[in-house]
């Protein structure tokens, strides 16, 4: 698989995916090419059937992502016209990464900030070491988040600390973000990828149908539910109990062993 630009890493590693946001420099603060490097690669994890479970990271040790790079705003965040074309392609790249049919699990240590939160709360899951420094600041440039960004996070973390992240843009610690429900897991820096690691080749052992149901069926609760596909999810359990993988976890749990799933 391709890196569709220098500052996106893609690299798959048997059935595990990393999508790696590369600018070190700018603390891997995200470009407008790195938007669309981001769209890209999530489509084509989606059309990649070896591929089981994605986990997004930052390259270095410093951040996941300091945010937006703001080096960028005076040529794509100045006028009217020149915002909204970066907005739509910033929406575009988090709609692919809702989209994506694996689970994603976002590996945050050090800043995760603003644009950088933004994909965090798109993915998944979210696990973070005990440096990792949460903030979105949009109240410190003066800026106003559109309801699209703003929704995503209360669904999250419900109004209250929503209000309390936004109202002060302060960096919240691991442990806050923890308490707050923003993150999944928070564990000792060193041993971050390797806990990432064993956590995403749990997933991936698990029955892909199965897991694909239930990233399916967890978001169309989120839905409104005059919009919500019952049928889709009522498909989605028949063709589990009509695999061979439900055939195959029989088995596995008869013979005490561990099963060999196929995703079909």
């Amino acid at each position: 698989m391709a890196n569709i630009t220098d500052k996106i890493i893609v690299e798959k590693n048997d059935d595990i995916g990393h999508l790696i946001l590369n600018q070190p420099n700018k603390r891997n603060a995200i470009s407008l090419e790195m938007w669309q490097g981001i769209e890209s690669a999530a489509e084509n994890f989606s059309d990649d059937n070896e591929i089981r479970v994605v986990v997004l990271s930052g390259a270095g040790d410093k951040a996941f992502s300091a945010g937006a790079d703001i080096s960028q705003f005076e040529e794509n965040r100045t006028s009217k016209e020149a915002t909204d074309h970066y907005n739509h392609i910033v929406k575009v790249a988090l709609d692919a990464l809702d989209h994506l049919n694996k689970p994603t699990i976002a590996m945050i240590q050090g800043f995760c900030v603003g644009g950088g939160a933004s994909v965090a709360t798109h993915c998944d899951l979210r696990i973070a070491a005990e440096n990792a420094r949460f903030a979105i600041p949009p109240a410190k440039l003066g800026l106003a988040y559109r309801w699209e960004d703003v929704y995503p996070l209360v669904q999250l973390i419900g109004p209250t600390f929503a209000r309390e992240i936004l109202y002060t843009g302060r960096l919240f610690t691991a442990a806050e973000a923890l308490q707050m429900g923003l993150v999944n897991r928070v564990v000792p820096t060193g041993e971050l990828e390797s806990y990432v690691a064993d956590y995403a080749s749990t997933i991936a052992g698990n029955a892909p149908l199965t897991v694909h149901a239930i990233k399916q069926t967890v978001q169309e609760t989120l839905k409104d539910p005059q919009d919500r596909n019952l049928p889709l999810i009522e498909e989605l359990v028949e063709a589990c109990f009509a695999s061979d993988d439900y055939r195959e976890g029989q088995a596995a749990f008869m013979e005490k062993r561990k099963p060999n799933f196929k995703g079909r």
